[in-house]
């Protein structure tokens, strides 16, 4: 297992959210958390359940984008549900686009709720402060600037034998909009219940564009480096 592959099965860890389910590709039980839940809507459309609550039989596909494809490709759902039933080709982008809609929300609530600090220099002083529970970074970013912030926090972090948890699965715009301030490139997340919020929206994000075989673009570490 490479560093990061276990970088990403640390954020993972945790308890299980619930009984195991069938993912309808692999064929594998896992715990629903892993997994994207579908049901088929009034209008006969296949219909992403990201809450997992909407009424009627779902079907269970593992939480990677590769997975979705394929599972479009070969029909999966048709023969799941038993209908004629055909999922939309763009299938893997409107979830996609879902979970930054999610993410951006939730990150919207903890700016209100005073849980986000922006700015390069404010978020640099929070962490001279030990107050900053997660790093936030545009995912088009430079590596300079964040490399700086990274390093810090890391060293803070690990001295206290804490998870240094790092984020960049928004854009610059995205995070922008979200907090409702121009060029937003580096932000921080304060402890709060909406932070944790995100961060778990964050974490199905990155395990849906990255499977555990890739780069994760979220991770804990309990050590600084070096």
């Amino acid at each position: 297992m490479t560093e990061r592959q276990h970088q990403l099965a640390t954020v993972r860890g945790g308890n299980a959210s619930g009984p195991e389910r069938l993912c309808a590709v692999t064929r594998q039980s896992l715990d629903p958390k892993d997994l994207l839940r579908f049901v088929l809507g009034p209008d006969g459309a296949i219909v992403p359940d990201l809450d997992r609550k909407l009424p009627g039989r779902g079907v269970w596909v593992g939480c990677d984008r590769g997975l979705v494809e394929k599972a479009v490709r070969n029909h999966t759902f048709a023969k799941s549900l038993k209908t004629g039933v055909k999922a939309p080709a763009d299938l893997a982008d409107r979830i996609d686009a879902l979970m930054v809609k999610r993410l951006s929300g939730t990150l919207s609530l903890a700016n209100k709720a005073g849980l986000v600090i922006a700015g390069f220099d404010r978020v640099f002083a929070a962490l001279e402060k030990g107050s900053v529970a997660a790093i936030l970074h545009g995912m088009d970013a430079a590596a300079d600037g964040r490399s700086k912030i990274d390093r810090k926090f890391k060293a803070i972090q690990g001295s206290r034998g804490l998870e240094a948890r790092i984020v960049d699965v928004l854009t610059i715009a995205q995070m922008s909009l979200a907090i409702g301030r121009g060029s937003v490139v580096h932000a921080a997340l304060t402890p709060g219940g909406l932070s944790d919020r995100f961060l778990e929206e964050a974490e199905r994000l990155t395990r849906y564009r990255s499977p555990a075989t890739e780069t994760a673009t979220i991770f804990s570490e309990a050590q600084s480096e070096g």
